[in-house]
């Protein structure tokens, strides 16, 4: 009956049916309420949350699941209500994208070489939240390596987006943006090395944050680069990022809304607005008058030479550091193969491609071209300081992919305003240049284009104001809504 009762408080109109909605269309940070006032237990959330994962199955978001585990685990939150002190995650079932270091469950990185990979402890970056009193959903889907932005992963099997299974969800962090907007999970962790938690988030309709580099543990995830490889939350709510947020890094600054009026925020029109597809243009300038009328002021001001600084100050670091830090990876986590055999199990084409001419092949990176490299990086980090500091903004804020959702399968090629571009660097192309700076990203759905594609737009803050970031996105969360219904997204899947 008391669960009754929230039902109604929280969604009404919704008929009582097999698959109980509302539950699946909670958010985190609802879901955790209920779950810690005993209004609702955890396996009645979870088993909701599974039934989800059964009836969404095609879409591919999982790599490892075990229904009895989850199940058992629960259970035992449930039990322990009475003996102890309840954690500010109790209960609360999460997804783990499965690059992230599990002791309980395979980390594959989506790669064949890693099939049954069992580390012997949690990533450092997920063991607070089990500690708070989270579940492991499941290990999520993803490109494999993290070497990619489609999740067509020819290894596991591409993942698909809930809005139309037939396009891709983003990536590398794929998974995560499929089953979060699917309603099978209210949140979870991705990784972030290009753009990986920010362009499934867009692609998928949700929200995900990269935190300031640093700001998380970077052990126990398997690389590409430690210079720019984070994790990153993924949720339908800014005030769930805020949660795992708080958890993770202990930070107690409250995360509320602030008065969007008079609040100054860039908008560096060259490179980041530069051919737009047709279909998403108009969301974004949609999305930018709703900034204007609600008080917002918009700083038209470029970054000068923003992608030139970025490409100096990362290639060849990125493929220098893939080499050593997955050899580490390897040696550290126990086995017993080298680098060239790791790489010859690669199952997607353009994961290997990246190995055998990037990372091992001719084209490889020297010491001395690496070390040249990094002397860039404070000169890409100067930029985006002096761009804060000059305009006074408190945010710079851009379409966070330059075209919505593709077919699955352009993983070489896309064709964009006419023209024939990598898909790799389009998608990435506005995501990028923050990765090696370090400061923090935050994408949040804006709209649909015509053809009903999700849209999303990022909003990037000073080093370490990511809390004041996550504040701010839940204020522009007011102005762009939140998009709370389950049956919006494709019913065939």
């Amino acid at each position: 009956q008391a669960e009754d009762g929230i039902r109604d408080k929280l969604v009404t109109g919704v008929q009582t049916c097999a698959l109980p909605i509302w539950l699946v269309d909670l958010t985190a940070t609802e879901a955790v309420a209920l779950l810690r006032s005993g209004d609702l237990s955890s396996e009645r959330y979870t088993t909701a949350l599974l039934e989800q994962c059964r009836k969404h199955r095609a879409l591919n978001a999982f790599i490892w699941q075990d229904e009895a585990l989850v199940l058992e685990a629960a259970r035992a939150a449930d039990k322990s209500r009475t003996q102890k002190r309840l954690g500010p995650l109790h209960g609360l079932p999460i997804l783990v994208k499965d690059n992230i270091d599990t002791a309980s469950a395979p980390t594959t990185g989506g790669t064949p070489a890693l099939r049954d990979h069992r580390p012997r402890a949690d990533a450092p970056v997920l063991a607070p939240l089990f500690s708070a009193g989270a579940i492991m959903l499941g290990k999520t889907n993803m490109h494999e390596l993290a070497l990619g932005i489609t999740s067509n992963n020819g290894a596991f099997g591409a993942v698909h987006n809930p809005y139309n299974p037939a396009m891709i969800p983003g990536g590398s962090s794929g998974g995560n943006g499929a089953a979060i907007a699917a309603r099978m999970c209210a949140a979870g962790l991705g990784t972030d090395t290009g753009g990986s938690v920010r362009i499934p988030a867009a692609l998928c309709g949700i929200v995900a944050l990269r935190p300031t580099m640093g700001r998380y543990p970077g052990k126990g995830i398997v690389p590409i680069t430690h210079t720019r490889d984070t994790a990153g939350p993924m949720a339908r709510s800014v005030a769930d990022l805020a949660l795992l947020d708080f958890v993770i890094t202990g930070e107690r600054t409250p995360v509320r809304t602030v008065t969007l009026k008079g609040t100054r925020i860039g908008i560096p029109r060259s490179h980041f607005y530069d051919n737009l597809d047709p279909s998403l243009a108009p969301v974004i300038e949609s999305a930018l008058a709703k900034l204007r009328e609600a008080g917002c002021v918009l700083v038209e001001a470029d970054i000068p030479d923003i992608d030139k600084l970025y490409l100096s100050a990362t290639i060849p670091m990125t493929y220098y550091e893939t080499l050593h830090d997955t050899s580490r990876y390897l040696q550290e986590g126990g086995e017993r193969m080298t680098i060239q055999e790791f790489a010859a199990q690669i199952g997607s084409p353009d994961v290997k491609a990246y190995y055998e001419t990037l990372v091992l092949g001719p084209n490889a990176p020297t010491r001395a071209a690496y070390e040249a490299t990094m002397k860039h990086r404070p000169v890409l980090q100067a930029a985006y300081r002096n761009y804060f500091q000059s305009h006074n903004v408190a945010a710079i804020a851009f379409p966070t992919t330059v075209l919505p959702a593709r077919p699955i399968g352009e993983d070489a090629e896309i064709d964009l305003t006419g023209k024939k571009l990598s898909t790799f660097n389009t998608y990435l192309r506005n995501t990028r240049p923050i990765t090696t700076a370090g400061i923090p990203g935050l994408s949040l759905p804006v709209g649909l284009t015509a053809a009903g594609l999700p849209v999303g737009l990022e909003f990037d803050a000073p080093h370490g104001n990511d809390r004041k970031l996550l504040s701010l996105g839940m204020s522009l969360e007011t102005v762009f809504g939140k998009d709370r219904k389950s049956t919006r997204l494709n019913s065939s899947h």
